[in-house]
């Protein structure tokens, strides 16, 4: 096999299982993961801190699109895998509230919020070796990454897979909540001028409904494997 890093951009919809995946990949094959949705995800929560977006609201652009500069974002490997670093703090379990997952896509959407986010995208992954997973890896960020996936499972499917996780971390909502936030994510995702959400033309689709996480993960590295051989 060869020894060449690439690039590996894997796309799909939210809670779609896309970043225990990459997460999984990038453990399994020694790369580094970067997840570009907490990257969204963290500049909605500096916004939110800011009073600049809540839920139902909409966000102030012009002001968000000025904080930009303002906004440091990382990643740091821990015990519990990986946090996100938000101007020196650690963010991750603020940045998975279901309060910033009702604002997020709104954020997502603003081009000038996208711009930075796919330099600082593209600053991470110069030297490859990298599992990166998101909306537009395949199609914006990397267009010439040598392996492309996408991903996708029933909305049902995914908002039961998102009201498990919030659960579990001892956050009260309900399965229709959680599955309306699905749906409205999807439908921002997919509409947006900039960077919709879609297939790359050369991406390999996954659908993960029925499989489980470990049939999904020995697929996933399956179809490494057959592509690092290629190469």
């Amino acid at each position: 096999m060869s020894e060449k890093k690439i690039i590996i951009a894997i796309d799909g919809f939210s809670s779609s299982g896309k970043s225990s995946m990459a997460k999984q990949l990038a453990k399994s094959i020694g790369y580094r993961y970067i997840d570009s949705g907490a990257m969204y995800r963290a500049v909605t929560l500096y916004a939110m801190q800011k009073g600049l977006v809540s839920p139902g609201v909409e966000p102030d652009t012009e002001a968000i699109i000025k904080s930009l500069p303002e906004i440091n974002i990382g990643f740091e490997v821990t015990d519990g895998g990986q946090s996100t670093i938000l101007n020196g703090s650690n963010v991750e379990k603020e940045i998975r509230s279901m309060a910033v997952s009702q604002c997020v896509s709104p954020i997502a959407a603003i081009p000038e919020v996208r711009h930075a986010l796919v330099a600082m995208q593209q600053a991470m992954g110069s030297e490859k070796g990298i599992v990166m997973d998101g909306r537009d890896i395949g199609t914006t960020v990397f267009p010439d990454a040598e392996m492309k996936i996408y991903v996708n499972a029933s909305a049902q499917t995914r908002a039961q897979r998102r009201l498990s996780e919030l659960i579990d971390k001892g956050v009260a909502t309900t399965f229709e909540e959680v599955l309306a936030n699905v749906i409205s994510r999807d439908h921002i995702d997919q509409t947006r001028a900039e960077s919709p959400l879609r297939k790359a033309h050369d991406a390999i689709e996954l659908d993960n409904s029925t499989m489980t996480i470990e049939e999904q993960n020995e697929w996933l590295l399956d179809t490494y494997r057959n592509i690092a051989s290629q190469l």
